[in-house]
């Protein structure tokens, strides 16, 4: 039967017989039930599922129903087809013999994970980013900044381990980055820098102890 250009799936099953139209409602339904996300649309002349990209095709024909889930929706399932006339993408379902319902099933739940997995990668390689420093990492809104860069600049801060984080960021915003600038500094100077409470100069004492330096007298 020759496809007429339809602007409905409902308009395209309009065209054939009865039995045939029964026999396209029902794998209609069974791809609908396999894949209530996907949606419907007309796709070279024919029904389309469509659920991140091109699910399955179906058409009717004079002597056969062509079901069409693309070469891997078929090679995928080469030994349940063995008795089915099929080309590359499609399959070959006779008129005259009960509809594989439960093999389609298969077939399009198949197909569906394949396109969630595909626009899953796609997705993930279009969040690919590469920081000033030449770091790929993935953007998101958990990681909007390049992790690898955070982490080294978490290390550059830390210069005196076991020191509070309040003391640190005291440190940090009045410019003291490194033991050598702490040196500089009073210890009574320090201690009335906001964050930095009377436990954290033995921490401090001892780091500049350790490298041969002491607080300014």
């Amino acid at each position: 039967m020759k496809i007429k250009k339809v602007e409905s799936v409902e308009a395209y099953l309009k065209d054939f017989p009865a039995d045939t139209q029964a026999l396209l409602q029902t794998l209609r339904k069974t791809i609908q039930a396999a894949a209530p996300e996907a949606t419907e649309r007309i796709s070279y002349g024919m029904p389309c599922f469509y659920a991140k990209g091109n699910l399955v095709y179906f058409a009717g024909y004079k002597g056969h129903i062509g079901f069409y889930p693309s070469s891997s929706g078929i090679a995928a399932f080469t030994q349940e087809l063995k008795q089915y006339e099929t080309s590359k993408g499609a399959i070959r379902l006779p008129l005259d013999k009960p509809l594989p319902l439960v093999l389609i099933k298969k077939i399009v739940k198949y197909r569906l994970h394949e396109n969630y997995d595909k626009a899953a990668e796609k997705e993930r390689k279009q969040q690919l980013r590469m920081c000033k420093q030449g770091h790929q990492f993935y953007k998101s809104s958990d990681c909007p900044t390049c992790p690898i860069c955070e982490k080294e600049k978490k290390k550059t801060q830390v210069f005196i381990e076991k020191l509070s984080a309040p003391a640190t960021r005291a440190l940090m915003n009045a410019g003291i980055k490194s033991l050598k600038q702490l040196a500089k500094y009073k210890a009574a100077d320090v201690l009335k820098l906001h964050g930095v409470g009377p436990s954290a100069l033995p921490i401090m004492r001892k780091a500049l102890s350790a490298k041969g330096l002491s607080f300014k007298r």
